[in-house]
């Protein structure tokens, strides 16, 4: 397990009742396969050429209508949403789920409660977990289409406890960029930093930085 870097919020984790996750950079490398549907979706809608670092840097706008009105300089239309997804489908296969994910999803969910919070919508969301095999372990799946503001506000994590039906206090939430701790935490859930996702940042704060998924589990021993 990494180094904590704020335990003051972290006594209560043996008693966690439920662990939501955020998905793209934390459960699954999608960051060949979110891009490239952005890419060749934007260009087709007669938007400009644009590289996975510009895509990328655009993800903490919010899910697809936010981040295409913005890339593509107007507003975008369900179906401007409905190319980028029809490219999704293809380029989900480039999409990796990070080592130790899924064993670790497998020892957890008869424990306690999973789900998913991701600035992307939450068709886009089934779309990569289905495809990647993690769908299957996750009782709620949040978008960004279905809150009314981003990360860092609290609204996901909240809606995903709301539907768990645990309160924020007993719920960690795991999340690689500085956002998805900054959201954790004004919810009031334990803020994991997960450190092996390609947005995070060690000077972000968090309650507890992991090195690896597995070492989620060491919180619910004892």
């Amino acid at each position: 397990m990494g180094e904590s870097v704020d335990t003051a919020g972290a006594d209560g984790a043996g008693k966690l009742r439920a662990v939501i996750w955020d998905m793209d950079g934390t459960l699954v490398d999608s960051a060949t396969a979110v891009p490239d549907a952005y890419i060749g979706a934007i260009a087709r809608l007669g938007g400009p050429v644009l590289t996975r670092e510009a895509i990328i840097a655009a993800y903490s706008l919010g899910p697809p209508q936010i981040m295409l009105g913005h890339l593509l300089g107007r507003p975008a239309t369900a179906a401007d949403v409905d190319e980028y997804l029809a490219d999704l489908r293809t380029t989900v296969s480039e999409a990796r789920v990070y080592p130790g994910v899924a064993g670790t999803l497998e020892r957890l969910r008869d424990r306690v409660g999973l789900g998913v919070f991701t600035g992307a919508s939450r068709p886009g969301a089934l779309i990569l977990l289905e495809s990647v095999g993690l769908l299957r372990f996750f009782r709620t799946v949040v978008g960004g289409d279905q809150v009314e503001r981003q990360k860092p506000a609290p609204d996901g994590v909240l809606r995903a406890c709301a539907e768990l039906g645990v309160e924020p206090a007993s719920a960690a939430y795991v999340g690689d960029s500085p956002s998805d701790l900054q959201a954790a935490r004004q919810a009031g859930a334990l803020a994991i930093g997960a450190a092996w996702g390609h947005l995070y940042s060690a000077a972000a704060p968090a309650d507890l930085v992991l090195d690896r998924p597995e070492d989620v589990l060491d919180l619910l021993r004892g």
